[in-house]
């Protein structure tokens, strides 16, 4: 869908993109492709596309797997994508709110791919619902603020590694990510906008009961980030199960939550989760 198109859609049926629903329409279609370039999709893939819009991407994802779960909280929205593909059959539209959806549905996600325009207010919250899925998608392909995918992609010691960064890249590997210029939307937004390529990692590095674990650890030690982890963990665990878990993690016992990598964390929940099950 062409800017020009999008606009007298818009203007005819009197609709404004709302703010408050993170509304900013992708309209160039280079980005499109590459964004859809990046999902690597073949015909047998489903796609979740959250945020549909007035459906630029889904067009293009529709012409190339065989199913499009597209979930849309703005009835006005549902309204266009209803006129523009009709009862397309391999369009399921969804009229809800994402983030309630995606926790109500309990789905097994294996075999989905999702590609989407985040509504950046939701984004972070989606995407940690999805990497916190019994079985999460094969691969994530989605538009963020440029500031969330630089938290997404953080390394150790930086100001933007923190939680965020540890629950995606647990069960996701980072791959490409790329800039699309603010003139590439209408309305155009205030904030810089990025796209980034997750693949779900072969093997699970915990299992479920760990992997709770995992995220009562990053919890408390990102709950004060200049205190040392070791004494907010003790809110926990003992302090001898911990000292044993940090020597197994390679960690020190001074070092604060930013400190240690994803590897240690893994380490200390696998540690934490066999010397003390029950908590």
């Amino acid at each position: 869908m062409r800017l020009s198109e999008m606009r007298l859609w818009l203007a005819t049926r009197g609709v404004q993109p709302s703010k408050a629903l993170g509304q900013n329409f992708l309209h160039d279609a280079n980005q499109v492709r590459r964004i859809v370039a990046a999902a690597e999709l073949a015909a047998h893939d489903r796609v979740l596309e959250i945020g549909p819009g007035l459906g630029p991407l889904t067009e293009p994802l529709l012409d190339q797997s065989s199913e499009v779960l597209a979930i849309e909280k703005d009835a006005r929205l549902i309204e266009a994508l209803r006129e523009r593909f009709g009862t397309h059959p391999r369009l399921h539209l969804e009229h809800a709110d994402a983030l309630e959806w995606l926790r109500a549905a309990g789905r097994d996600w294996r075999g989905w791919k999702v590609v989407s325009n985040l509504p950046y207010s939701v984004a972070s919250p989606i995407l940690v619902e999805l990497a916190q899925a019994d079985h999460p998608p094969d691969r994530l392909v989605v538009t963020l603020q440029l500031e969330v995918v630089q938290r997404l992609l953080a390394e150790p010691d930086t100001k933007d590694y923190g939680l965020l960064t540890l629950l995606l890249q647990l069960r996701f590997a980072p791959r490409e990510w790329f800039r699309i210029p603010p003139t590439c939307f209408f309305p155009t937004p205030e904030v810089d906008s990025a796209n980034v390529c997750f693949v779900r990692r072969a093997e699970e590095a915990l299992s479920a009961v760990q992997r709770a674990t995992f995220r009562r650890v990053i919890h408390r030690a990102f709950s004060q980030r200049r205190k040392m982890m070791l004494k907010l963990l003790k809110t926990d665990w003992p302090a001898e199960t911990l000292t044993g878990a940090f020597a197994a993690a390679g960690l020190n016992p001074t070092a604060r939550a930013e400190h240690a990598t994803l590897a240690q964390y893994i380490l200390l929940a696998r540690h934490l989760q066999t010397v003390d099950p029950n908590r």
